[in-house]
């Protein structure tokens, strides 16, 4: 770990697809940056970036959780949605208040809300409140489904020409972790951001068998996307080791798609960034090897 340089902000998810994504922006920009990483974890995907300092952090353990923070004016907080995630979330946001940190930009999710019938939005929406009781200033980004979601099915896509979901012909403005990071690493270098809360989109809202019609064009395969009850995706994904409490959410995430509540388009992304947003077809065709064999 390099402990020679201290940096002020600091990236936590570090090593994960959005976080690695955000250390690399940030580099590319010039700008110094800590990045969060556990004991023994693959840092290969940052390690070597001009303007890293690495030190390592537990979100079970608030100690090394005060060691990465000391020091940190501005963080990036993310977790991976387990059980654990909103403790683990508040645990972070009680340190960072007692480490004298100015700002958090937070990632969230697209209609985060307390009284939610999707566990995953309400504890979101539990830390953001936490941040705003404690008086810590903030940017919160609620981004929707990630269209890198896809690379974890790239095996039923690449084999079988199919994939699945209980979604019907619900339209989702399904959203490239690219811009998500983009709007990070502006949230984190800019006090223009602070106090605000950006609902992050693609540019168009997509049912699943139109996905599976761009990926058909991007892949040269014929590539059909099959709908399934609730019920046949919880078993599926229990059977891959998906612990339960995740399954259920994941269960519950897609029935708030299947209601239309995450077809809304919004600007903030070209607003922010000055840029119009990945679409859909511009991801199949970036990531296209990934889902051919």
């Amino acid at each position: 770990m390099n402990t020679q340089r201290r940096s002020s902000v600091l990236i936590t998810g570090a090593t994960g697809t959005i976080g690695s994504e955000l250390a690399r922006q940030l580099s590319a920009k010039g700008f110094t940056f800590r990045a969060m990483v556990r004991a023994g974890a693959d840092i290969s995907s940052i390690s070597q970036l001009p303007g890293v300092e690495l030190v390592k952090g537990d979100f079970n353990d608030p100690e090394s959780i005060a060691g990465a923070l000391a020091g940190v004016e501005r963080a990036f907080l993310l977790t991976n949605s387990t059980e654990m995630a909103e403790k683990q979330q508040l645990t972070f946001v009680d340190s960072a208040k007692k480490a004298g940190v100015k700002h958090i930009v937070k990632l969230s999710q697209f209609a985060a809300r307390i009284d939610s019938p999707v566990r995953f939005l309400r504890y979101h929406a539990a830390v953001e409140q936490r941040i705003i009781e404690l008086g810590i200033s903030y940017t919160f980004l609620r981004p929707n489904l990630f269209m890198q979601g896809l690379l974890l099915l790239q095996d039923a896509i690449k084999y079988q020409g199919k994939f699945f979901a209980p979604v019907g012909d619900a339209k989702i403005s399904i959203v490239d972790i690219r811009d998500i990071a983009a709007m990070a690493a502006i949230a984190l270098t800019d006090d223009k951001h602070e106090g605000k809360i950006y609902d992050l989109t693609g540019p168009e809202a997509l049912t699943h068998s139109q996905m599976a019609t761009y990926l058909s064009e991007a892949t040269g395969n014929n590539i059909q996307f099959v709908n399934v009850s609730p019920e046949e995706m919880r078993q599926a994904v229990l059977s891959v080791g998906m612990p339960e409490w995740q399954a259920d959410g994941l269960i519950e995430d897609f029935a708030h798609y299947s209601r239309g509540e995450a077809a809304v388009i919004t600007s903030a992304i070209k607003v922010v960034t000055g840029k119009d947003p990945f679409s859909f077809k511009s991801f199949v065709r970036d990531y296209s090897g990934a889902f051919v064999q």
